[in-house]
């Protein structure tokens, strides 16, 4: 495992990767966001108390959080990886998946559908249509009356 939460890197572990190592990485980082588990409190007014769950709550795949699993910042993960030829598969991978997950979550509810056009705003998607139509159109006006 290249990254564990717990400890955080192995010493000595360069925040520099190859590019299978990037892509094991971002292997473990959609398994954690997968799995994420929260325990939430809620009290029960029928048994008077507070009652803990541990809930399984899926994470959105996003380049930020990405970043963070790999304490490593947005600007130097850009910088570095996304301009170099040797990562444009990978980079370019990590970025769709990112695309398909959220879209995937608006569709099947997981998020609320009312934030969608600022989630899908990182992706290029809009939801302002142009009602602005400029052309011409020739009209021609024909006197059927004295056929």
């Amino acid at each position: 495992m290249l990254y564990n939460s717990r400890i955080g890197f192995s010493k000595g572990r360069q925040r520099f990767f190859k590019a299978e190592e990037l892509e094991e990485a971002w292997e473990e980082f959609k398994n954690f966001c997968d799995n994420n588990h929260e325990t939430v409190h809620e009290f029960s007014q029928r048994n008077g108390e507070f009652i803990s769950s541990d809930l399984r709550k899926k994470i959105t795949y996003t380049v930020l959080g990405f970043c963070n699993y790999l304490k490593l910042s947005r600007t130097t993960f850009y910088e570095y990886y996304r301009d170099n030829p040797e990562f444009k598969d990978v980079i370019e991978r990590i970025q769709d998946e990112c695309e398909i997950d959220a879209r995937r979550k608006f569709e099947t509810g997981v998020i609320p559908h009312q934030i969608a056009p600022l989630w899908m705003s990182n992706y290029g998607y809009s939801t302002k249509t142009d009602t602005n139509i400029k052309g011409s159109i020739p009209i021609v006006i024909e006197n059927d009356l004295n056929n």
